[in-house]
């Protein structure tokens, strides 16, 4: 494939994600939609066996986030490993995708949202109480600068997409692999900070209280959000309980158990 046809297959693949990305949003993929749209073109081209285009296509809808300006970065990635592996890069992209988003959305947050959302728009603020449309214009010019930022992501994810494959070869495998301890420890460093489970009970008897967190704590921090999580993954598990069914479970769950006191906020 020529430089020229390649470059183009990249540019639809990134402006597809500019304008639909976050189009396709939804509580039981979030982005994953968006992403395979995004990546489509490149499908296309690639698999031309209906069989073949089915199982790379429930790869890429799979559940997906992370910061809309930093998700060129895993796209260029993504197009640079299934271009020179094809379908024998499945398990490549989808752990890659896994371990990067979540590092991703934290860095792209805080430089593409809080800071400029702080400074750009107390410095607009400010400036429209003066009857002043820089404030404006300052908007118009961050949008650009972001554009630009994006564009480049998408073009150094796909050269180091390259780079990998050729130059680190049969390390494949133990890419794969760090991506995956990633996203697992990505994951596990997110259930004692996002999710609240604390035991109410206390056992009583004369003078003495027990509390039942306490207890749960000396065997294992955090177990509350542990055993949660760990309910949560088994029925999603389950083939007829999808994410918006086992939310309204979860939430059903968190009623009577904080009514029977079993669970407190």
């Amino acid at each position: 494939m020529s430089k020229r046809k390649m470059y183009r297959e990249l540019k639809k693949v990134f402006w597809r994600w500019f304008f639909f990305g976050q189009a396709s949003w939804n509580y039981q993929k979030f982005q994953g939609l968006g992403y395979y749209f995004s990546i489509l073109p490149l499908l296309k081209n690639l698999y031309k066996d209906p069989e073949e285009r089915k199982t790379v296509a429930m790869t890429h809808m799979q559940f997906f986030n992370t910061n809309n300006t930093m998700a060129p970065l895993i796209l260029g990635v993504n197009t640079a490993l299934e271009r020179e592996k094809r379908i024998k890069s499945m398990e490549a992209v989808a752990s890659l995708k896994t371990g990067m988003m979540g590092p991703l959305a934290g860095i792209g947050d805080t430089l593409f949202f809080v800071i400029p959302t702080t400074i750009i728009g107390s410095i607009a603020s400010y400036l429209a109480l003066e009857g002043n449309p820089i404030g404006l214009i300052l908007w118009i010019v961050f949008g650009f600068i972001r554009l630009g930022a994006m564009r480049f992501f998408v073009w150094s994810g796909y050269q180091e997409g390259v780079r990998l494959v050729t130059e680190i070869g049969g390390r494949l495998k133990n890419l794969t692999k760090a991506a995956n301890i990633l996203g697992i420890t990505v994951v596990g460093a997110l259930i004692p900070t996002v999710v609240t489970a604390t035991f109410g009970y206390e056992f009583q008897q004369g003078e003495v209280t027990l509390s039942i967190q306490e207890l749960a704590d000396q065997i294992l921090p955090s177990l509350g959000p542990v055993l949660v999580v760990a309910v949560t993954y088994w029925m999603l598990g389950k083939k007829k309980l999808n994410s918006t069914r086992v939310v309204f479970i979860l939430m059903a769950l968190g009623i009577i158990a904080y009514n029977l006191k079993i669970f407190t906020t």
